[in-house]
């Protein structure tokens, strides 16, 4: 017999094959883990129900397989091979097999040779993301793929980690979309990710296999595959035991599972792994902890018939909806604390509701909602008050502790840090790249170990030897975890670890201290994670102070917009919320439509309630609210694309037609490029403005995961010129770009300089079209006059040195007028702003930050807080070059420093700028941006943005700011 055993991340596998090859067993187990004890406990059962002591061909496989086939001296066979091996046998033909397991991801191309293609730093796109995005859901992964069978719409979500699919998904749920459209977009963004992330650019075609649990258990997440590739793939029999079989087969060296059992059992690791001290020295040291953390108190009191007027706080977060009432006095009378279970408006209902019938004659004074879904709650219930929820933590943290100068706040996949001078936010941390500094991140290792989260966090507190896990990413600590197992640590040396380690992510990743000391010495510590003990102590440890930890640290936005709502009414006021009646007869209907107000076509949700009263979400501007377009006089982003967008086809004498892709750096040299060619008697065509639908088309031939959004978008507009018939596409690589003075150089960042190379070797669109991207160097006129003729020779032979001599001046010509006009009207905004006393928001980034796909209308976020917009080369030449704490060495990044330097001398002038993830030399400019407008007293704000759309966290970060910027002005 053939026995074959597949040991994977989440899972184990195991098959019995008879002398024929035939299975006569098999099993799917998930191992939480314990691989060492599941995998003994299968042997045996094999040896007993089949073998009977007799030998059989055995080999392991798997991604967690390895450790266990060295311990008990088993051959091990890749797990890969072992896929082919079973698809030569069970599916010959197979060009592509696409496998997604627990917490891995596997295209294999088998046309030609093998390809392997695997996710390696995230496990977004896996069926650990499918069961956290199931759990957001408050379902069961059965019922989100049945949920996800109803869908009518799609949504664009990114799946490359839980916090970043959060963040589009949770606004969808709090604004009241619809589950099963939810469910269906996130099979989608699985789909995508899997494309952009491991096809990099290879084509899927052929006869396609779909193995592993989430391809095999979802027929959503099959067809969404289907449809997106054009194949019509095949999930085969057995599926989930495709790396079991292949190891069976190649199984060549017999065992009696008996003795492989015995040395499995014999098996024990002695503790070699690195340690830390542990987090109490004494159990008396824990007693002091645990009575110092019980004085910060919120006092109680009964919440009798004749407890005067009330404040009621509502704070509607990421996944729980938490209430809080207080008397005038701001005791606590009542809370609630519930999940949202994906709408949090019945919930609210519900407890308003009881509130009324425990409490007749209740007189509300006010009522203040925050947190996510602070605009949907307001409006729903006719609140009194909406309060960005940074404001309202910050006013809870002050009732505690009046100088407080530094806010932490870790909840379940959120981390929010503020830090406070002057009395105001002067800074805001969020966590945008992981979640591994978060409550689900301890979550998700107590379940996968089998204990509930409180008795998993517990165990750590008295661990003698925590083990030293550093600060990484859930999958990077997975294998971690399984090393540290291997290696003899106990459970409660992991928990101690992992607890540890949640507080070296918040402190070093997500704020980047370079010391504890930076961050302040009057801290107060909330959010449901630091009710962790191990945590909060380990985070008194690492900042070397004693910290306060409300003891509603779970409950500090609602308390805080109570305590808000408070301080903004009079005596005897009466709230407006809704009155008992008003509660019975309340209904809500939710629809979900795109809008066709304009090019954004957003994805509204429309929320419907029973006065008639319409709450509409998902729109980028104020359009599908006013009816009225937004007024784009005071938006610099505007005018700079209307202004590209002038540049229209002209009919030449050559009758030749010359595409242009609209993206990274044309977003600047368009004028220069077009007036070049259209001079030469050329017809200049340029790709269309970038959209979800054009970034798609282009998606299959993004090499890089890691490439910036903005520059994977090239790959759209090169298969949209590729339709237009173009004679030829002109993108120069460009490694100079214009030299403004500014700095010690006038580099392009690498991707901007080179993409086109990418472009060259990924686009299948550019085999058949004359693809002009030789090497360019505008900033050098002379130069580039002499070169230039004979670059063009190449591809169009009759053009004369004559004709690009005029074509140049031209060229450079109308560049000089473009940058012009860009200045004059950046000044006539900031004139009219001023004499509105209006805010003058630079939103600074690069020039292809213009494109609405890539600011996703952050521009008109602000224009609605009421601010104007200008752009940082509105600004730059007016600053004289200075010395920065970098090599000042890239033309964009010299304006990025100059406007950050000129908005220190403007008192109504701050810079938010914008960042591309992915981006690599944005490490280097966000802390010399920070650095410059701090040591000028300004705050720094910055937004990251790739192809999330949702603005929920772009939108509190802007509020808070504003917040901030009215605290320290004295208008708060």
């Amino acid at each position: 017999m053939r026995v074959g055993l597949d040991i994977g991340s989440t899972t184990i596998k195991c098959v019995v094959l008879n002398d024929a090859d035939e299975l006569v067993y098999s099993t799917y187990e998930r191992h939480y883990s314990h691989i060492l004890e599941k995998g003994r406990e299968i042997l045996s059962r094999i040896d007993s129900d089949y073998l009977h002591g007799e030998k059989a061909l055995l080999a392991i496989s798997g991604s967690a397989g390895m450790g266990l086939a060295d311990s008990c001296k088993v051959s091990f066979v890749q797990e890969v091979f072992a896929t082919r091996v079973a698809a030569n046998r069970l599916a010959p033909g197979t060009d592509c097999i696409i496998e997604l397991g627990g917490e891995d991801a596997k295209i294999l191309f088998l046309t030609n040779g093998t390809e392997v293609r695997m996710n390696g730093s995230c496990a977004g796109g896996t069926g650990a993301f499918i069961d956290q995005m199931a759990t957001l859901l408050k379902m069961t992964a059965d019922e989100m793929d049945k949920a996800a069978q109803t869908a009518t719409r799609t949504y664009t979500i990114a799946s490359r980690c839980g916090v970043f699919a959060k963040s589009d998904i949770q606004p969808l749920i709090n604004q009241g979309a619809l589950a099963g459209d939810i469910a269906r977009s996130i099979y989608q963004a699985v789909v995508n990710q899997t494309i952009a992330g491991l096809a990099q650019g290879r084509p899927i075609k052929g006869n396609v296999l779909y193995l592993g649990g989430p391809l095999t258990f979802s027929s959503v997440l099959r067809q969404c595959f289907d449809e997106t590739l054009h194949v019509k793939g095949t999930c085969p029999e057995n599926s989930l035991l495709y790396v079991a079989l292949g190891a069976a087969y190649y199984a060549d060296e017999s065992f009696s599972l008996r003795e492989v059992s015995q040395r499995l059992e014999q098996y024990s690791a002695t503790a070699t792994y690195a340690s830390q001290p542990p987090l109490f020295a004494s159990k008396q040291e824990y007693e002091e902890f645990h009575a110092r953390h019980m004085k910060a108190t919120v006092p109680c009191l009964p919440f009798g018939a004749d407890c005067g007027p009330v404040h009621i706080g509502i704070d509607s977060g990421s996944t729980t909806i938490k209430l809080v009432v207080i008397d005038d006095n701001s005791n606590i009378l009542f809370t609630s604390y519930q999940p949202n279970l994906g709408n949090p408006v019945p919930i609210v209902r519900e407890v308003l509701t009881k509130l009324y019938e425990n409490h007749p004659n209740l007189h509300i004074a006010s009522v203040t909602t925050t947190g996510y879904g602070e605009a949907l709650i307001k409006n729903a219930f006719h609140a009194d008050f909406g309060l960005v929820e940074t404001v309202a933590h910050f006013t809870a943290a002050k009732y505690f502790m009046p100088n407080v100068d530094f806010i932490i706040d870790i909840g379940g996949q959120d981390m929010k840090c503020f830090k406070i001078e002057d009395g105001a936010i002067s800074n805001i941390f969020l966590n945008e790249a992981c979640s591994s500094g978060c409550g689900s991140f301890l979550q998700t290792f107590a379940k996968a170990l089998g204990y509930d989260v409180k008795e998993f966090a517990a165990l750590g507190l008295f661990a003698d030897r925590p083990v030293d896990l550093g600060s990484r990413c859930t999958v990077f600590m997975n294998s971690s975890v399984k090393q540290a197992q291997k290696d003899g640590a106990t459970i409660e040396n992991i928990s101690a670890g992992l607890s540890i380690s949640v507080v070296k992510n918040a402190l070093y990743k997500v704020i980047r201290a370079s010391s504890p000391e930076e961050l302040g010495r009057n801290i107060v510590v909330q959010g449901g994670t630091f009710y962790n003990e191990a945590v909060l102590r380990a985070f008194e440890k690492e900042m070397n102070v004693e910290v306060i930890r409300p003891d509603i640290a779970g409950l500090m936005g609602a308390y805080g917009a109570a305590l808000h709502g408070k301080s903004k009414v009079a005596a005897g006021h009466v709230s407006s919320v809704l009155t008992p009646e008003q509660l019975k007869a309340f209904e809500q209907k939710v629809t979900s439509v795109q809008c066709k107000g304009c090019g954004n076509h957003c994805q509204l949700t429309i929320n419907v309630f029973a006065d008639g009263k319409r709450f509409i979400s998902g729109n980028r501007c104020e359009k599908p609210v006013t009816g009225k377009a937004s007024d784009e006089s005071l938006d610099l982003y505007a005018y700079k694309l209307a202004l590209l967008l002038d540049y229209k086809p002209v009919k030449g004498s050559r009758n030749k037609k010359i595409g242009i892709p609209l993206c990274l750096n044309m977003y600047e040299l368009l004028p220069f490029w077009h007036s070049f060619f259209t001079t030469l008697g050329f017809e200049v065509v340029t790709s269309p403005v970038s959209s979800r639908a054009l970034y798609q088309e282009g998606q299959a031939t993004i090499p890089s995961d890691t490439a910036c959004f903005p520059a994977k978008l090239a790959h759209g507009h090169i298969a949209e010129l590729a339709k237009m018939g173009v004679d030829a596409i002109f993108y120069p690589c460009m490694t100079y770009n214009v030299d403004e003075g500014l700095g010690q150089n006038h580099y392009n960042c690498p991707v901007v300089a080179y993409y086109p190379e990418v472009l060259a070797g990924n686009c299948p669109e550019l085999e058949h079209i004359p693809f002009f991207y030789e090497y360019i160097d505008i900033s050098r006129r002379k130069d580039f006059t002499a070169k230039m003729p004979k670059l063009l020779a190449k591809y169009f032979p009759d053009v004369t040195r004559g004709e690009v001599k005029k074509a140049i001046d031209a060229a450079y010509a109308e560049y000089t007028r473009h940058m012009a006009l860009v200045r004059q009207k950046g000044e006539q905004i900031i004139e009219k702003a001023r004499a509105e006393h209006r805010r003058i928001i630079v939103l600074a980034g690069r020039p292809y930050h213009v494109d609405p796909e890539v600011n996703h209308g952050i521009d008109k976020l602000i224009l609605q807080q009421g601010a104007a917009v200008v752009t940082e080369d509105s600004i730059s030449d007016r600053v004289q070059p200075f010395k920065t704490s970098v090599l000042n060495q890239w033309t964009y990044h010299s304006r990025l420093y100059a406007a950050a330097r000129y908005c220190t001398t403007q008192s109504d002038m701050d810079l938010v700028q914008l960042v591309s993830f992915g981006c690599g030399v944005d490490a280097i400019t966000t802390d010399e941006t920070r650095e410059i407008l701090q040591e000028g007293g300004k705050l720094y704000t910055q937004l990251k943005i790739d192809e999330i759309t949702n603005l929920g966290a772009v939108n509190i970060r802007l509020r808070s700011l504003f917040a901030a910027l009215d605290e320290k002005s004295g208008k708060a």
